[in-house]
């Protein structure tokens, strides 16, 4: 089972509740997808391994057989190439890498290079868990593709917690749309509970069961509560607003480390997950 862990924001908590959930469990296979800035590790502490070198074949033109038809820039959706009157401009970070500039092309004046998006890295701790995460480099734009080849790694034998990166953009969509069920992290309060909107549409159109964990509760208001209780979208865990858990985050602390009680409730929680799967119930 692959159970992905997103938000419509940053800072609502994915990391900190993949982490946990993970540590709580053992045995499972925790990812780190949110690859422009992956920071699960910042709290494991593992020594990571390289798996691959992630790229995508980016084209470039040979001036001495294009005539300047335009028909590649035509063709590419994502603006990775410009037609100019005297030359064919490209711009590699904007390249999905899809080949079609090269099959339009006529005169085979399109030859493709590969171009370094990322790099992908794991380790395997004490305690079982297995992690893998994608770091792309800096200044490149796409981060789906390394998100692509970072699932592909994924250890079907065991549980997979997936930290998704946050919004509602295509990297967001490559996670949840992979995984069997989503659990969507929010505060109550009026930023958190307007991205957690956002979030909720992104799930609903990709057809994946959802539940929601609350984070900080106790800041903010009760909106988010009477949105789910009306709705009827489950709840599967409440993290209070508590100075001792944020102080533990900010040591780069898991707190189920220090706090073990929280262990259980997170056990507790992923039962409940496997029980909705084991049912086919899903939230419409």
């Amino acid at each position: 089972m692959k159970v992905a862990i997103a938000s419509g924001k940053g800072g609502t908590g994915k990391t900190t509740v993949a982490v946990n959930l993970a540590l709580s469990l053992g045995g499972v296979h925790l990812l780190d997808c949110d690859v422009e800035e992956p920071n699960c590790n910042l709290f494991l502490g593992l020594e990571l391994e390289k798996l691959e070198y992630v790229t995508c074949q980016v084209p470039e033109i040979d001036p001495e057989k294009c005539t300047l038809c335009g028909k590649c820039a035509d063709f590419c959706r994502y603006n990775a190439l410009a037609a100019l009157p005297s030359r064919v401009l490209v711009f590699p970070a904007l390249c999905h890498g899809c080949g079609g500039c090269g099959l339009v092309c006529t005169e085979g004046a399109v030859r493709e290079k590969p171009g370094i998006l990322g790099i992908l890295e794991s380790a395997r701790s004490d305690s079982s868990l297995e992690f893998s995460r994608g770091v792309l480099n800096v200044g490149e734009a796409a981060a789906t593709p390394l998100i692509r080849a970072l699932q592909r790694h994924i250890d079907n034998s065991r549980p997979a917690i997936i930290d998704s990166p946050p919004g509602v953009a295509c990297p967001v969509l490559a996670v949840i749309g992979a995984a069997d069920y989503c659990v969507l992290v929010t505060e109550s309060t009026p930023f958190g509970f307007h991205d957690f909107r956002l979030a909720l549409e992104a799930v609903k159109a990709l057809k994946v069961p959802f539940g929601v964990v609350l984070n900080r509760d106790g800041l903010g208001d009760s909106r988010v509560e009477e949105f789910c209780g009306a709705k009827g979208i489950p709840i599967l865990l409440r993290i209070p607003d508590d100075r001792r858990i944020a102080q533990l985050y900010s040591e780069g602390i898991p707190f189920v480390e220090e706090m073990p009680e929280w262990k259980e409730k997170f056990a507790g929680m992923f039962s409940a997950i496997r029980a909705i799967m084991e049912s086919g119930e899903g939230t419409e």
